[in-house]
């Protein structure tokens, strides 16, 4: 009769070897799909494996291999929601091809912390690394590290070496923009995100052009920080000034804020102001006004980097994707002029 101790010990290769009655070298053989091993010998490891529930030692597995099985993530958008929706869909990619995941969060952006970051994920030997980074800096401090660690970003970042991956940001932030024009706005305010974010670059281009293209005139953007505080702050500064009859934020939160600061001041939302905001977040169907906005569905993009990333590390043709399009989600915060 086996003790409590030893039920509760986890089985060993040696265990499976010994259920499927060969050597323990054969059942690692097995593990590191060696091409010398007999299908049906192959089968008897893989039943005894599934009987005894056994999980190899990834770390040394790993030595094996030289393969750890671990995808990193550096993600220095600590509390976003479009990148921690993201990070869902790359844990359960990276899950579905037996990869675990390392993500590591930075609350700073400098050049010393990013790259502090980095040698810790290639320390952990990760096999590849998924960058959220905003900021074009994170490329520089990737180019300049030794490690030859394939990633893929999930910005659309000039000068990143790896591949990159995104929504397209100009596209919705147009559709946005051209959505107003056509209930009769033409004086059109933008709030836009930091100036050194690569979104709100992008967001920023999308609403010049389309005011460009319907020969609207246009007003110096407001530069935020991404917060409904911020979005509040712009909202009362703004109602101090009647020459707009729109405007078009880079982002929910700051929509929100924006629309929470018009309510103070007295300016009703849509029929003083029509409001648009970036990045459809679960709460932006269910303030007051609902609020219209660019949906981007992140957790596909989450996914797609994680089938380039493989195809980077397996050595395989790295699939094309072009920008996975928006879609504008119109609410009650948007109404003719």
């Amino acid at each position: 009769m086996s003790t409590p101790s030893e039920r509760a010990r986890m089985p060993s290769i040696r265990d499976v070897a010994r259920l499927a009655g060969v050597s323990h070298q054969t059942v690692s053989r097995v593990l590191n799909d060696h091409p010398s091993i007999r299908p049906e010998t192959k089968a008897k490891v893989l039943d005894a494996i599934s009987v005894l529930d056994y999980r190899p030692n990834l770390a040394a597995r790993a030595l094996v291999t030289s393969k750890s099985n671990m995808l990193g993530i550096l993600s220095a958008t600590v509390g976003e929601f479009g990148p921690t929706s993201s990070i869902v869909g790359i844990e359960d990619a990276a899950r579905e091809e037996g990869y675990s995941v390392s993500t590591l969060n930075l609350s700073a952006t400098t050049p010393e912390a990013i790259g502090s970051a980095l040698r810790q994920l290639a320390r952990e030997q990760v096999d590849g690394i998924v960058v959220l980074a905003p900021q074009v800096r994170a490329f520089h401090v990737l180019r300049g590290m030794s490690a030859d660690i394939p990633f893929v970003s999930l910005q659309t970042a000039s000068g990143s070496d790896g591949v990159s991956l995104s929504a397209d940001q100009v596209a919705g932030a147009r559709t946005a923009t051209e959505h107003l024009i056509g209930l009769g706005h033409s004086d059109i305010i933008h709030i836009a995100g930091p100036q050194d974010w690569i979104e709100a670059e992008s967001r920023m281009r999308g609403y010049l052009d389309a005011l460009r293209e319907a020969d609207l005139p246009t007003f110096p953007p407001i530069r935020g920080d991404w917060t409904a505080d911020f979005g509040y702050f712009a909202g009362q500064e703004l109602s101090r000034r009647r020459d707009f009859t729109a405007v078009f934020v880079a982002n929910d939160q700051m929509a929100i804020g924006l629309m929470h600061g018009f309510r103070d001041s007295g300016i009703r939302v849509p029929e003083d102001v029509s409001v648009v905001g970036f990045d459809d977040i679960p709460v932006a169907a269910h303030v007051a006004p609902t609020l219209s906005t660019v949906h981007q569905d992140f957790p596909e993009l989450g996914r797609r980097a994680v089938r380039i990333l493989l195809a980077q590390i397996r050595g395989e043709a790295v699939p094309e994707f072009g920008p996975l399009q928006t879609t504008l989600r119109t609410r009650e915060s948007s109404a003719p002029r």
